[in-house]
């Protein structure tokens, strides 16, 4: 796996691995909230050929919060 694959699929896990605690009964989730985000900018650039060619992350639907 080259090294750009394995750093995102690291992050993506760690991130993962951050929500399913945060669902722990008795989770510290002060530490959850100053984590996941740290996690979440961290994520460098998806890998090439993560997503189909034509691929526009912005041009999907709106989240929510966002105007």
């Amino acid at each position: 796996m080259c090294p750009a694959c394995e750093d995102f699929a690291r992050t993506v896990l760690l991130l993962g691995q951050l929500a399913l605690y945060a669902d722990i009964d008795g989770a510290d989730l002060d530490f959850v909230e100053v984590v996941s985000p740290a996690l979440a900018v961290s994520l460098p650039e998806p890998p090439p050929g993560m997503f189909p060619d034509g691929y526009d992350s912005d041009g999907g639907p709106a989240r929510p919060g966002d105007s």
